[in-house]
């Protein structure tokens, strides 16, 4: 293989990574901007505490509008602020992209990024959750 040859390769194969990560950043804005207009038409969401029960109906709206799945929610301490943590799923196989998403609970603006940029410590769980759900799924 010639020079001209792997320097086309390479191009090639950083054009097919970066249209990947496009699509990633693509997911995830449509997704954001799916749970924003959920959050926007529940006017009072944001002058009170967000339940459990709410913060999953707008995961799961958010989710099934972008063709995703719920994984699991909780609820957690983070820099002493109480957040909903939610984990979803886009795609199947090795297409799969796994998602977080993360609310205060006394509301605000949802942030929805990536298993795979996010720093949050449940990320590094979604995928290891989803492989057990799928087992036990399939064992049933």
């Amino acid at each position: 293989m010639q020079n001209d040859d792997i320097e086309t390769s390479m191009d090639e194969k950083r054009t097919d990574e970066t249209a990947e990560a496009s699509d990633d950043l693509l997911l995830v804005e449509d997704l954001a901007l799916s749970v924003e207009e959920a959050i926007a038409a529940q006017d009072e969401a944001s002058a009170r505490l967000v339940d459990e029960e709410e913060f999953k109906a707008l995961v799961n709206e958010a989710l099934e509008g972008v063709g995703g799945r719920f994984l699991f929610k909780m609820k957690l301490e983070q820099d002493d602020e109480t957040c909903h943590v939610a984990a979803g799923v886009v795609g199947n196989g090795e297409n799969s992209q796994f998602l977080l998403l993360t609310l205060p609970e006394t509301g605000g603006k949802l942030k929805v990024e990536t298993a795979t940029a996010s720093k949050n410590p449940i990320a590094r769980i979604t995928e290891a959750y989803a492989g057990v759900m799928e087992a036990f799924k399939a064992a049933a």
